[in-house]
């Protein structure tokens, strides 16, 4: 059958924050078609692909795509036409090759990250296949652990809680629906709990964003709802997303900027060691800076063999910032984000990497989502065993966990 693309298309379209991001229909010779759009951080990694924006104020204060809508529409497409749709690395390397650039500045990631997920949806469908066993055969059969944000803070909300993320996660249960299902009930016992605290609504991501005495204090109260829910803190645990990077101000030194206080990289790990013996935390994610890999091998050596470490802004889902982690055995984990490396053919591999190393996966969305499932596949093609994508509390995020409970049914 022909599978060669016939043609590609993007278009501005809208993320979950109400800015700009690029959307991509990719069509096959067979009339097969796909559709893919990019994400876009709030809190973004130094070390990220480059997301092309067109810096016109006049246009949704500088937010705009359309040049990276223009890229696909002449040198993508120009590029891809022609092209094998199975043939994903040869695509994505293609794409790559016409950038030119480090960071994917010239024709942007959003862009090419777009192009290249409707690529293998449209290949998928051509095959008759659900993306997750296009992408992984017979082997992608494990669905993930949700790892559900219920409260937020940092720079997701705008209430006084510093750390960005407070996430639960089930340990226990015998399937994916049931631990969405004990989720989604403690999401709802925290929201009563919190009635009595001042509410901003909600964060980015859908978790509450209450103004509370301390970032720990919100801890205890998520301990309260598991417990007011039915369930034991044996069987559902807490991570965290301190998102430090925001805080960091070189030299070992972070400004904690809601609660106004400087602490050091000793003083973070010395805080985060008494929390994890005090509270059910088992997954820590960007602890310390991205720039401060002194103090995260620190972190990595007192708590690496107890509590998960992940790093996001620290790796950027990029291979290099992997393997120079693997090497230095900093972090015991990888938060993994398609549009942070720009393409689908990237992410698998540092997925791959990851796991031959020993690291975790943690499959995971953005703050500006879209209606987009592509994440869900992606954490059951390759048994990540684990996904981080919100609050069950938007279309956007909801979505995901609506696309896993269909493929939990059809395996």
């Amino acid at each position: 059958m022909d599978r060669t693309i016939k043609s590609v298309k993007a278009y501005e379209m809208m993320d979950s924050r109400g800015n700009p991001t690029v959307g991509a229909k990719v069509c096959l010779s067979d009339g097969s078609c796909g559709f893919a759009l990019s994400p876009s951080g709030a809190s973004t990694g130094a070390y990220e692909a480059y997301e092309l924006r067109d810096q016109d104020m006049g246009r949704y204060g500088g937010k705009g795509v359309k040049k990276a809508v223009k890229n696909v529409n002449t040198a993508i497409n120009g590029a891809l036409m022609g092209l094998s749709a199975d043939k994903q690395t040869e695509i994505d390397y293609k794409m790559i090759e016409i950038d030119g650039s480090e960071n994917k500045s010239n024709i942007g990631a959003n862009a090419m990250l777009a192009v290249s997920l409707a690529v293998a949806k449209a290949a998928a469908m051509s095959y008759n296949l659900p993306l997750y066993k296009y992408l992984g055969g017979i082997n992608g059969t494990k669905l993930p652990r949700p790892m559900m944000n219920i409260l937020n803070g940092g720079a997701h909300a705008k209430n006084n809680i510093d750390i960005q993320e407070f996430m639960i996660t089930p340990i226990k249960t015998d399937s994916f629906a049931d631990g969405l299902r004990c989720c989604s009930e403690i999401y709802h016992t925290l929201g009563s709990l919190l009635k009595k605290y001042n509410m901003t609504g909600v964060g980015d991501e859908g978790g509450f964003a209450p103004d509370l005495q301390s970032d720990e204090q919100a801890i205890e109260i998520i301990c309260t709802a598991i417990e007011k829910a039915g369930y034991s803190t044996d069987d559902i645990k807490i991570a965290l997303d301190i998102a430090s990077s925001e805080w960091y101000q070189g030299d070992g030194v972070y400004f904690l900027p809601k609660r106004k206080v400087n602490m050091s990289g000793e003083a973070l790990i010395n805080m985060y060691e008494e929390l994890c013996n005090k509270y059910p935390i088992i997954s820590i994610e960007d602890g310390l800076g991205e720039d401060d890999w002194d103090n995260w091998k620190i972190m990595t050596d007192r708590m690496g063999e107890k509590v998960q470490l992940v790093g996001d802004d620290l790796f950027v889902t990029n291979p290099v910032k992997l393997c120079y982690g693997i090497d230095n055995k900093v972090a015991n984990a990888i938060l993994v984000k398609p549009n942070q490396i720009g393409t689908l053919s990237e992410t698998m591999r540092v997925v791959r990497m990851a796991v031959e190393h020993g690291y975790k996966p943690v499959i995971s969305h953005r703050s500006g989502e879209t209606e987009d499932t592509t994440i869900a596949d992606i954490a059951v093609a390759t048994n990540a065993g684990q996904i981080k994508t919100g609050a069950p509390a938007r279309s956007d995020r909801v979505a995901k966990y609506n696309r896993l409970l269909i493929i939990e049914s059809e395996l």
